[in-house]
């Protein structure tokens, strides 16, 4: 504990320590990165976030701040800010601490725009469920990578794309990732993240107001993360995590879970970004696929998710260690969660987002 001016705090401010984790040593291969992914309740609408601050070339200079905002819809498809987006100097984050949950519900405001005003997020957030447990993978020559994921981050506000602006009621995700890694050890994850309809608490919440059941959390949520490094080959590490009324219900590591894979997504339907990522030579983009089905098991309780693409955005980073570009493919989909915990049977359809990332090294 320590003390600031007249008031004391347990713990850092957040979201990251103010000071340096085991491993990490600075330079540019040092991340830390914020991300956000929120759907409309009626899901014509996606936008998508990650802000970043990468470490210095040198011991003498600053951070690198970067900041990318991908919006989707319908009517017109994807768009996207360069990596020079417009952001808070601290931006919301549930992470953060001293965390005002109990008196406001970790709710503050949310802005992040490309510089020509179009993508922008114009947004109140607010934290309505417990994050997961920070995990850890480690891979490579002594890279890795910590994340902590929360669903059920509830929204409000204006968002903009392609130059129009409406006011739009959000439902999403939020993960704080720290590590130090180079893409191609990296060489590849696939993650997604589900909420359930808040109708589904209709059962349950019979005598409650429709504007009532939208603002607590999502009936139930499932987070999915599988790290696929170049290197050493049993360094594959994820895990499932199933969420119910704000709560972590059950968490399924990576030897209970098979993943499975079915034909891939029309190369028309995958848009590259951002605007300037021609400019890196970017070669083709890598196969997504059509439909991802995930299996998870342990003991008498599972779950199963099945999710179809229908389009994506495909984000080209550059590689630290190379001249090929490292792309994360967002891609939106219709997805059916079916589960039993605890002899407890969990059913729904909705809207998610999937990453499906790779392609730095060829493989």
């Amino acid at each position: 504990m320590r003390a600031d001016g007249n008031e004391r705090r347990l713990g850092p401010r957040g979201p990251f320590p103010d000071g340096a984790a085991a491993g990490l040593t600075g330079g540019p291969l040092e991340r830390q990165w914020l991300h956000y992914a929120l759907l409309s309740r009626s899901g014509d609408v996606a936008v998508i976030a990650n802000l970043s601050t990468l470490g210095a070339d040198r011991p003498d200079e600053p951070a690198h701040r970067r900041g990318i905002v991908l919006a989707h819809d319908q009517e017109s498809g994807w768009e996207a800010s360069q990596f020079n987006a417009r952001q808070q100097q601290v931006p919301w984050s549930s992470f953060r601490l001293p965390q005002p949950r109990a008196a406001q519900g970790g709710k503050g405001p949310f802005n992040v725009a490309a510089v020509s005003g179009s993508p922008a997020l114009e947004v109140t957030l607010r934290s309505t469920s417990q994050a997961c447990t920070s995990q850890c993978a480690p891979f490579g020559d002594g890279e890795f990578l910590r994340w902590q994921s929360e669903p059920g981050v509830l929204g409000a506000g204006m968002v903009t794309v392609h130059g129009r602006s409406r006011w739009v009621e959000l439902t999403g995700y939020h993960e704080r990732v720290r590590g130090r890694w180079s893409w191609p050890a990296l060489g590849g994850w696939v993650f997604g993240f589900v909420n359930a309809p808040h109708s589904e608490r209709a059962d349950s919440a019979a005598d409650s107001s429709a504007a009532e059941n939208v603002q607590g959390p999502p009936p139930a949520a499932v987070v999915f993360t599988l790290i696929q490094p170049r290197f050493p080959d049993d360094a594959a590490n994820g895990s499932v995590m199933l969420w119910r009324e704000g709560r972590l219900w059950r968490h399924f590591p990576r030897r209970c879970l098979q993943m499975a894979v079915d034909g891939a997504l029309a190369r028309d339907d995958v848009v590259l970004v951002p605007p300037l990522a021609g400019l890196l030579d970017t070669p083709s983009c890598a196969t997504v696929p059509g439909r991802l089905v995930i299996s998870a098991r342990m003991g008498q309780d599972h779950l199963l998710l099945d999710f179809t693409s229908r389009t994506a955005g495909r984000i080209a980073n550059p590689c630290e260690r190379g001249l090929r570009p490292f792309s994360v493919h967002e891609t939106l989909g219709p997805c059916r969660v079916e589960a039993r915990v605890s002899g407890r049977h969990l059913e729904f359809e909705t809207q998610g987002i999937v990453e499906f990332a790779g392609g730095a090294d060829d493989l």
